[in-house]
């Protein structure tokens, strides 16, 4: 199961938005089942204009399975009002908060997100343990640099 954060669906449904082209193909290359909530939902639809192609677009993909929308009962809503007051330094806002909160409800580790500095920071409740998410479509993570290779080899290493 792979979370779904705001910026990817606007992306999606707005064939203007320049990282349309790369989500297309990272959506294209995705096998598991795609979950998002309703903050999220209400973020994407206020940023993809109202009376745009891309609201009646992103109600299809929704209409027709492929995104799910996890509820937030008021044991989520608590949760996310907790996170956004621990995050409160970046500052975390409603949509990001109930990503995490739906992390936790599912036991999944994974988002897709155009938002990278954000969820490297955030980290997901398991039990005693505080795990990070793996970010879906991420070309930005930390670039290896092999021993013994000159300053220009490192440079020049994918």
């Amino acid at each position: 199961m792979i979370l779904v954060d705001a910026g990817p669906l606007v992306a999606l449904f707005d064939a203007n938005d320049h990282q349309h082209d790369r989500c297309r193909r990272i959506l294209h290359e995705l096998d598991d089942e795609l979950l998002t909530t309703t903050p999220v939902l209400g973020e994407a639809f206020h940023l993809l204009r109202p009376g745009s192609p891309g609201p009646p677009k992103l109600m299809d993909f929704i209409r027709h399975g492929g995104l799910g929308v996890c509820p937030l009962d008021d044991q989520g809503l608590g949760r996310c009002f907790e996170l956004m007051m621990r995050y409160a330094d970046l500052p975390m806002d409603f949509a990001d908060a109930s990503i995490v909160t739906a992390a936790e409800q599912t036991r999944s580790d994974k988002v897709f997100t155009l938002d990278r500095s954000d969820f490297t920071t955030y980290r997901i409740r398991r039990g005693y343990h505080r795990v990070p998410f793996t970010i879906i479509g991420d070309t930005g993570g930390p670039r290896v640099v092999r021993e013994c290779m000159s300053v220009e080899e490192s440079a020049a290493a994918p």
